[in-house]
């Protein structure tokens, strides 16, 4: 079994449903501790981070990730338990396969690797990992980058483990994602017999044109860089399950995905004035959980580039698509961040997998980042 095969099944067999770390973090310190690396728990309530540093100069590399995992639906769906990672027909199946325990394995044995055969490098590599990306990620990453950026402790270059692939081990590099703009609405009815209506106010009526004409916005077109800024309702709900009663309000949840041609405020400038074209009452709470952020071609997304080359054979595609990461708390300090991880077609599902092979492809990726952008052996 190969050393990045063994650690993944390690952390894959630990229940770190987000925010539990359940030992994930120390056995990683172990393995870099030997390596010469400085180890610092960053506890934060009940999340546990780690911040590994080896080396004092600039550049500074940092791969990034987490170990905690969403939770596992009904484990009787499964085809073996969830938490003891079992190999069939080629894939390892298990709760963090791809998301994102075997890109954190690939990241120990890629280090170990390159420290073996460059003792002397240039600049420094740093760890950042927490238990709070999958939850509400307030107490994760975000808090670990305010403590570094007090003591002006600056991130260079950021390669975050999270499963960017689509159809094969290194096909997509994420170089920046959306913003994520959410809301809570209420619209405000008068409770009442559906007999009287006239002494009632159905809030459910009154929401229904304002919500044909939110959902038939469009918004911005999107650039070069990013896909047109989306919207969705995830949740809408009202009355009290009889049939016979006007519901007093209806209760609306909502997501913006956003690109760089817009900015929250206008968003919510735009929602509050189609709450007042149609005369609603209403109560509405914003959360934003990210701004945009992109890094552009340079000597990190270079550097990658060059690994998935050299790895694959093949070129890779920059993509902004998908979800929100932890990216969004890093990309602020002036960093490059980008990320490289493993095939994303099984993550958060029943049976989540991840083909064996990509495990040494993406510990060998990591590793030649590193001798690109570290190695002072190499010929610039």
């Amino acid at each position: 079994m190969s050393e990045t095969l063994a650690l993944a099944k390690d952390l894959i067999r630990r229940t770190s449903i987000t925010p539990q770390d359940a030992g994930c973090q120390i056995a990683m310190s172990q393995r870099l501790a030997k390596l010469g690396f400085h180890i610092e728990v960053m506890q934060f309530q009940e999340v546990t981070n780690l911040w590994a540093r080896k080396g004092i100069e600039r550049p500074l590399f940092c791969f990034a990730g987490h170990t905690d995992v969403v939770p596992t639906g009904p484990v009787t769906e499964w085809q073996s338990p969830p938490f003891e990672p079992t190999e069939t027909d080629g894939f390892l199946v298990g709760r963090g396969t791809a998301d994102m325990k075997s890109s954190l394995a690939a990241m120990i044995t890629a280090t170990e690797r390159f420290l073996a055969n460059h003792a002397h490098h240039k600049g420094s590599i740093a760890y950042l990992i927490t238990s709070d990306e999958e939850g509400i990620a307030t107490n994760g990453t975000v808090k670990v980058i305010e403590a570094l950026e007090a003591r002006q402790e600056k991130i260079d270059w950021c390669l975050v483990g999270e499963p960017s692939s689509t159809n094969q081990v290194g096909d997509v590099v994420k170089n920046g994602r959306r913003g994520s703009l959410g809301a809570t609405l209420r619209i405000e009815g008068i409770q009442g017999h559906v007999a009287y209506p006239h002494l009632a106010e159905n809030p459910i009526h009154k929401a229904a044109a304002f919500i044909a004409d939110l959902t038939a916005q469009t918004w911005d077109q999107g650039n070069a860089h990013f896909p047109p800024t989306s919207f969705q309702i995830s949740n809408i709900q009202a009355g009290t399950g009889a049939t016979n009663v006007i519901p007093g309000h209806l209760d609306l949840l909502f997501n913006f995905r956003f690109s760089t041609e817009t900015t929250p405020d206008a968003l919510k400038d735009r929602v509050t004035a189609l709450l007042t074209q149609h005369g609603l009452r209403y109560q509405l709470e914003w959360h934003l959980s990210g701004m945009p952020f992109l890094t552009p071609p340079g000597a990190l997304v270079e550097a990658v580039s060059w690994a998935i080359k050299e790895v694959t054979g093949q070129q890779t595609e920059l993509s902004t698509s998908g979800g929100t990461s932890d990216g969004r708390f890093i990309a602020p300090t002036g960093a490059q961040v980008v990320e490289l991880g493993p095939v994303n077609a099984t993550i958060h599902k029943i049976n989540e997998c991840i083909r064996i092979k990509d495990l040494e492809h993406l510990s060998n990726m990591y590793e030649k980042t590193l001798e690109h952008l570290l190695s002072l052996t190499r010929d610039e």
